[in-house]
């Protein structure tokens, strides 16, 4: 038998192309071959079909979850093409045979940065009927926000109101994300069974890293590099009324290469003093003999220690233990027409104070653990650029203290890390999370305007020894903010030193307890509108880092009416501005 021949994976081709020019070589084979007395002839290969993948990211996981469909899809005989959402204009879609769209959310229930103008064209008036359109959605989200996944289902409700057909019905993932995603991905596979021209060769699952299919070995989410802390130094000066840390981890040996904009996962541990306040107020020694979802036995203190979520206290655990202590209050708060006052109530609330408001509900280890969410890896902003410090990645990071309830609260991984980590001796797990939305201009001679308030300066510190490290010559300009310059001015010595030398053009702050009247960064922007304006106009790329919920969507609207403000634009013009910005890749976000 003649064999068919194959263009390699590593070609330099997309796997649209791939497939398509695989088909043409059985085709082209086909015709040229001429079968000998007894031989078997080769079938000419049917034309794959189309499969198109889009995907809505703000942190790369879905964009991850994109990729590794697509790379199965090829293998079960379609052709997949795979965009981000705001790259599919809705006009196109509409004309599509079928699309699986893979999204996380953010803020309130808000698609990502790359999906959101997708969103405003979907949801218009104006969109067209879909009726030859059939669609499966898969959701990314994160159960401690009210609106869960909120941006799949806007999505997956416009698409059948506009006519199109469900595939399946939609997934939704919570932070641990792995095994849902896999389950509704081969979940998937049957329904489009028929449509394909091929049967998987080697199939490739969702819950699988790059590094699993092609073999090569490689730390990953999954497989953390244990690394190493070099360095742990407070940024805040004395009187301060934050801990904020700069951190120094050593990559040597790891063979992790990350580009500034990528981010730094993390695998940390829970605070052992809360451990053993739960296990006392559970009744439990901690000995006990536990399974976790995945059917590995722990110790109840070492899954507690290293497994579970035991800050953030879950709907589920809520609602068994105000039932097993018969509490009507809180089981009154649990009603969905009670969601406002649920999240008043659970507002600086751990696990533990849950269970004091519930002293009668009784557990066993099992019962116990299986309300339990897994712990989840902490993604941080890397603040180094790897040219300027190679073998190394740094960190900027608040560590998180309050007290509420009557007991002092921390964050899991900046207090581990800042606490617990000793500097040169405790393993750091680690990995890279690259990030394909948050990148400087690949001209660096474009102008760049980076706005981060606190640990928001993260990515811009390392933008800033990027461009020194390449000799760009592009203008930059800084807007940082935080509470008192005297106590909070965060790598004060090197961005002064930036200004000084001509690296950063601008530099301007916003200190909001320097003065009777809070100033913040979008007062900045808008104190400097037409500056602003002749910066963009010019070409110049602005980018935030910071809070989702209120800085970025601040900053957002100042934006807008700074740039109508000096330009002579209408609102909507000006709005229209942003949303070009946005589509160009001139205007981008890292915010959580």
């Amino acid at each position: 038998m003649k064999t068919v021949p194959t263009l390699p994976e590593s070609a330099p081709f997309s796997p649209e192309q791939r497939a398509w020019l695989n088909g043409f070589l059985a085709g082209l084979f086909y015709d040229s071959a001429v079968p000998s007395a007894g031989a078997q002839s080769v079938a000419p290969a049917a034309a794959p079909r189309s499969l198109l993948i889009g995907f809505g990211s703000q942190t790369g996981s879905a964009q991850g979850l994109a990729k590794r469909l697509a790379k199965e899809a090829e293998k079960r005989g379609f052709a997949p093409k795979i965009k981000e959402l705001n790259a599919i204009p809705v006009a196109d879609l509409a004309k599509e045979e079928r699309v699986v769209i893979v999204t996380s959310t953010w803020g309130d229930g808000e698609p990502p940065d790359n999906a959101a103008e997708f969103w405003l064209a979907l949801s218009s008036a104006t969109a067209p009927r879909m009726e030859k359109l059939e669609f499966a959605i898969l959701g990314l989200g994160d159960r401690n926000y009210t609106d869960f996944c909120g941006a799949s289902k806007k999505i997956d409700e416009r698409l059948a109101a506009l006519g199109a057909s469900r595939l399946t019905d939609r997934g939704e993932c919570d932070v641990d994300y792995e095994a849902a995603a896999k389950a509704w991905i081969e979940g998937l596979w049957p329904t489009l069974a028929g449509k394909a021209t091929a049967s998987p060769s080697a199939e490739l699952t969702a819950s699988e890293p790059a590094s699993v299919a092609t073999g090569t070995a490689s730390y990953s989410r999954t497989n953390p590099f244990p690394a190493r802390l070099k360095t742990n130094r407070l940024l805040n000066r004395a009187g301060s009324a934050k801990d904020t840390r700069h951190f120094e981890i050593l990559l040597e040996g790891a063979g992790l290469d990350y580009e500034v904009g990528d981010a730094l996962g993390l695998v940390p541990k829970n605070c052992p003093v809360l451990v053993e306040e739960l296990l006392a107020t559970l009744g439990f020694k901690g000995e006990e003999k536990v399974k976790t979802a995945e059917g590995v036995e722990w110790t109840l203190h070492e899954a507690l220690l290293t497994q579970s979520v035991i800050t953030q206290p879950g709907t589920s655990l809520v609602k068994e233990a105000a039932s097993k202590a018969g509490n009507r209050d809180l089981l009154a708060l649990l009603e969905p027409a009670h969601k406002t006052e649920l999240e008043k109530w659970l507002w600086g609330r751990d696990i533990v104070d849950v269970l004091k408001a519930c002293p009668t509900a009784r557990f066993t280890p099992d019962e116990f653990i299986a309300l339990l969410r897994k712990l989840q890896p902490r993604l941080y902003s890397i603040s180094s650029s790897p040219k300027a410090h190679p073998g190394e990645v740094h960190l900027t990071v608040a560590a998180v203290r309050y007290e509420a309830h009557g007991r002092a609260k921390k964050g899991v991984a900046s207090c581990w890390l800042a606490d617990r980590v000793t500097v040169g001796e405790t393993p750091v797990p680690v990995f890279i999370q690259t990030s394909h939305g948050f990148r400087l201009p690949a001209d660096t001679s474009r102008p760049v305007i980076m706005i981060g308030p606190g640990t928001g300066i993260a990515p811009f510190r390392a933008f800033l020894e990027e461009r020194r490290a390449v000799g760009g010559t592009g203008k930059n300009w800084l807007l940082f903010g935080d509470q008192c310059r005297a106590t909070d001015f965060l790598y004060e010595e090197q961005l002064l030193g930036y200004r000084a030398d001509g690296l950063l053009n601008r530099l301007d702050f916003a200190f909001s307890r320097d003065q009777k009247e809070k100033i913040y960064v979008q007062h900045r922007l808008l104190e400097h509108a037409a500056e602003l304006w002749s910066w963009l106009d010019a070409g110049a790329h602005l980018y935030v880092c910071g809070d989702a919920k209120r800085m970025a969507k601040d900053v957002d609207a100042a934006l807008q009416q700074a740039i109508a403000s000096a330009s002579g634009r209408s609102a909507s013009e000006a709005a229209e501005y942003v949303a070009r910005m946005k589509s160009e890749k001139r205007y981008q976000r890292d915010v959580y």
